[in-house]
């Protein structure tokens, strides 16, 4: 099929059997061809100015056309002749100093070169370019701080980990990325099903999903209290029963038609009909019950899929069950548009002591109130509260400095490591709270001193 990128349009039928990080050229008819590295030349030496100052951005510098670019193009000129001419025809091109000759020239390139290289799929590629592009779709998360979840949250092969999500998948893939394979992924998602958008495009192989599991947030409450139970699963005697009622249904249908076609020559015997007008008759009975038994068999094999769909989404989700039943994660992941506290008072319940888990939201304030309920509830230690700052820097030889354009933010992130809750002790530490926020006398002796 044909793909559309940067104004390029080109099939991906030659980049097939290459390795990553081949250079590709596209050539007429959207064909890719490697690229072959070409040295180039610096026998000549470049003639530069001292300073831009007397450069005049006017648009009459350049000789060449809008029109005789599409000229050289339609000829079949590559990109490279292409800019060679621009740098020949441009009148300011000399006068400006060796980096601004060499900005230039990379302009141009990016411009009328048709080059593409294919590059894996990764967690730093994926998240800078859904941070660039779509910021929406992943709650504007960066991938500092993405780097900084996976490495606060301790991920790593052999894990047993917790992910809420609703970020198009991509926390999810980054996590998987990151424990190889190995270790098991509960996905708690809302609604209808999870969403994996950005998951797919990290091109895991299939053993990687083997242990990806998922769990609805509307079923949480339900498991926390134990009145968690999933529909009854269909066994084979009933498939089987369930598969013979509708043969014999089919069967049934099809005797009656059957008669139906029977009975209708019969009726129509005492008139006078032509031998060819008669087989044409029949011919369209029979056109009808092949019609009606393809349709019927259509619709068994639709239930049939239906019912194996069901069935398997009832396991998984069973399996799911037991794994959280367990409460024994190794670590929990929170980065959805909702907020954060009860998402993350329910779901501690499932995660083991001395494990950490991370919250991540766009703004500070739901944060900040998840926090003081953490605080208050107790069984949790080292909770910190960041935002990071990030600044691209430049380096190039005589030239590197912090780029003009940064990051105005990348959300915030609240860390912590669980620990055992005693509920005596919380109940009296509790109490001790209130005790303490009610000097009231106190503070009315305060008011009634005079001035």
């Amino acid at each position: 099929r044909k793909i559309i990128f940067e104004k390029q349009w080109f099939y991906l039928d030659n980049a097939i059997g290459h390795i990553y990080g081949t250079t590709f050229e596209i050539t007429s008819g959207g064909n890719l061809q490697p690229k072959q590295e070409v040295e180039e030349t610096t026998t000549e030496t470049k003639e530069a100015g001292t300073d831009n100052r007397n450069i005049v951005d006017d648009g009459k510098s350049q000789k060449l056309t809008h029109d005789d670019i599409k000229a050289l193009k339609d000829k079949g000129i590559k990109g490279q002749e292409i800019v060679q001419q621009l740098i020949e025809n441009s009148t300011t091109f000399r006068d400006k100093t060796e980096f601004a000759q060499d900005k230039y020239i990379k302009k141009k390139k990016k411009k009328y070169e048709a080059v593409i290289t294919i590059v894996k799929p990764s967690t730093r590629i994926l998240s800078t370019m859904y941070y660039a592009r779509e910021p929406g779709k992943i709650n504007h998360l960066r991938y500092d701080t993405l780097a900084q979840m996976l490495t606060l949250g301790n991920i790593h092969a052999g894990n047993k980990m917790i992910v809420m999500e609703t970020c198009a998948g991509l926390v999810l893939g980054a996590v998987m990325e990151r424990m190889g394979g190995y270790g098991s992924i509960i996905q708690m998602y809302p609604g209808g099903g999870p969403v994996r958008a950005a998951t797919s495009c990290f091109g895991f192989p299939k053993p990687f999903f083997d242990n990806l599991h998922e769990f609805p947030l509307s079923k949480v409450q339900s498991l926390l209290s134990g009145t968690f139970t999933t529909e009854s699963l269909p066994a084979d005697p009933e498939e089987n029963a369930l598969v013979e009622e509708e043969s014999n249904g089919l069967s049934e249908e099809k005797q009656t038609s059957l008669q139906e076609t029977e009975e209708e020559p019969a009726t129509e015997a005492p008139m006078e009909i032509n031998p060819a007008e008669e087989q044409d008759t029949v011919d369209m009975n029979a056109e009808d019950v092949e019609f009606k038994e393809n349709k019927e068999k259509e619709n068994k094999e639709n239930v049939r899929e239906k019912q194996i769909k069901q069935w398997e989404r009832r396991k998984k989700l069973k399996e799911a069950a037991a794994l959280l039943r367990e409460k024994n994660a190794d670590g929990l992941i929170v980065a959805s548009k909702f907020h954060p506290t009860p998402l993350l008072l329910s779901l501690l319940e499932f995660v083991a002591p001395s494990r950490p888990f991370v919250v991540y939201c766009q703004y500070k304030e739901p944060l900040l109130e998840c926090y003081t309920k953490l605080r208050e509830r107790g069984g949790v230690i080292n909770l910190k509260l960041s935002e990071t700052w990030l600044r691209n820097y430049q380096v190039l030889p005589d030239r590197s400095h912090p780029k003009l354009t940064m990051s105005g933010g990348g959300g915030y992130l609240l860390s912590g490591i669980t620990v055992v809750l005693e509920k005596g002790k919380a109940d009296s530490s509790n109490s001790e709270v209130l005790k303490m926020e009610e000097p009231s006398s106190k503070r009315c002796k305060v008011q009634d001193l005079p001035c």
